[in-house]
């Protein structure tokens, strides 16, 4: 029987506590939504951190206190944006994988972020791929446009696979100055993708959420849902936490006879060692 990845992006760099209390910004928040999040059928979670004020940070006593956590506390595979927030430099960047995680995601090109820029140079790219093939940790590339995925099939044509020899992409769509969250966006997306690539999930982010979830699922995609991404559960509804969202991917997934992944197939599926 097929399964479907589901990864939880809990926190972002983008949402603001005071306005949403129920995002997890400290480490017992971010493990106790975990837990909840494994429970309802997550077998990844996708990790940015907050400082003691709530604010985004790539410190990295603080990246490798929770990477320690999460593995302690959970059996998620646990990958740490390489993206921060569209203001942290770039080496800072870099040293997120020197708290060892199991993934880390690799944004495959430069895309205008609402009023800001999530800049990602070739060389940038090209750095980081390699760093995380020598650390031996497994990428997820994240694609915000076609140009992206032509990125993709450059990278690995030029340097090889990553580690683990599978290649596991995420389309994020609906930020504005990327693809839109739309079902012919994300066909677009798919019908793209160069062969070497074994698996693939999509975000739809805000609005976008809901349809990309289905056409994903109905495309034999994987997804990801969380507070990062999404902040509501119907309109005028606020999602209680990430939980909430993974719980309704998973009744979903079962529904078209793809049910959630347990972390040990994940793993499988993206060329993680047992």
């Amino acid at each position: 029987m097929n399964r479907t990845l589901i990864t939880v992006a809990p926190t972002g760099a983008e949402i603001d506590k005071a306005t949403w209390p129920q995002l997890p910004t400290t480490v017992e928040e971010l493990v106790a939504e975990a837990r909840a999040c494994e429970a309802a059928g997550a077998a990844m979670i996708h990790v940015h951190i907050r400082d003691g004020e709530h604010r985004p940070t790539l410190d990295l006593g603080r990246l490798r206190e929770t990477v320690a956590a999460l593995r302690e506390n959970t059996g998620l595979i646990v990958q740490l944006s390489t993206g921060g927030s569209v203001h942290d430099p770039f080496a800072d960047r870099l040293k997120v994988l020197d708290a060892a995680p199991d993934s880390c995601s690799i944004t495959c090109g430069t895309v205008n972020f609402g009023n800001d820029v999530f800049s990602n140079p070739w060389p940038f790219v090209v750095d980081l791929y390699q760093r995380s093939q020598a650390a031996q940790v497994v990428p997820e590339f994240e694609l915000f446009d076609l140009g992206h995925v032509a990125t993709l099939e450059r990278l690995v044509g030029e340097f090889g696979l990553p580690y683990g020899g599978k290649v596991h992409a995420d389309f994020v769509l609906g930020v504005p100055g990327g693809l839109p969250a739309t079902v012919p966006a994300l066909v677009a997306g798919v019908q793209a993708l160069p062969a070497a690539v074994t698996s693939w999930s999509a975000t739809g982010i805000g609005r976008g959420h809901l349809p990309v979830l289905a056409a994903s699922l109905a495309m034999g995609g994987h997804v990801r849902v969380g507070m990062e991404d999404n902040v509501f559960f119907a309109p005028r509804r606020p999602v209680t936490g990430s939980a909430e969202l993974v719980a309704r991917a998973a009744t979903l997934a079962n529904h078209l006879q793809r049910p959630a992944m347990s972390p040990a197939q994940a793993r499988e599926l993206i060329g993680l060692s047992a």
